[in-house]
């Protein structure tokens, strides 16, 4: 019964050391990996004048090149400085953005002649503060 014991607390031991290892070459390999990706949009931007868009399943990593100089070259960033960058939105809003901007707008046109015609207005007040809450959080999520 004790060399059943012995041998499993052994193999234990010897699976925790191989997890270790295991652990230590993961990280280095992704070192390695995350570093030449680095070199390869720094390249893809030299030559192409663009950025490199990763797969849509990557949505943790950007990069950005800082603004090179001509004439000066820089040296190579090492893959500490860089930092997982949430994505930044987009230059154009996007549909749910437009959509619920024109909802906004009629909304306000209506109050307009509501309150022209001098009927209440409450109902109208609520649903235009509802989409302007619906705008920010739309915006706040991309």
């Amino acid at each position: 019964m004790s060399d059943v014991i012995s041998e499993y607390r052994k193999w234990k031991q010897q699976a925790e050391d191989l997890r270790a290892k295991a652990k230590q070459a993961m990280e280095a390999r992704f070192r390695d990996l995350l570093s030449e990706a680095i070199k390869i949009a720094g390249e893809y931007r030299a030559d192409f004048g663009a950025a490199l868009k990763p797969p849509p399943a990557v949505t943790a990593f950007r990069y950005k090149a800082g603004a090179k100089r001509p004439g000066k070259p820089r040296a190579a960033t090492k893959p500490a400085q860089v930092e997982p960058k949430a994505e930044q939105p987009a230059a154009k809003p996007g549909l749910k953005i437009v959509r619920l901007q024109k909802r906004l707008d009629t909304a306000k046109k209506k109050l307009e002649a509501t309150k022209a015609a001098g009927a209440p207005t409450k109902n109208l007040e609520d649903k235009i503060y509802e989409i302007e809450d619906d705008l920010r959080l739309a915006a706040r999520t991309q």
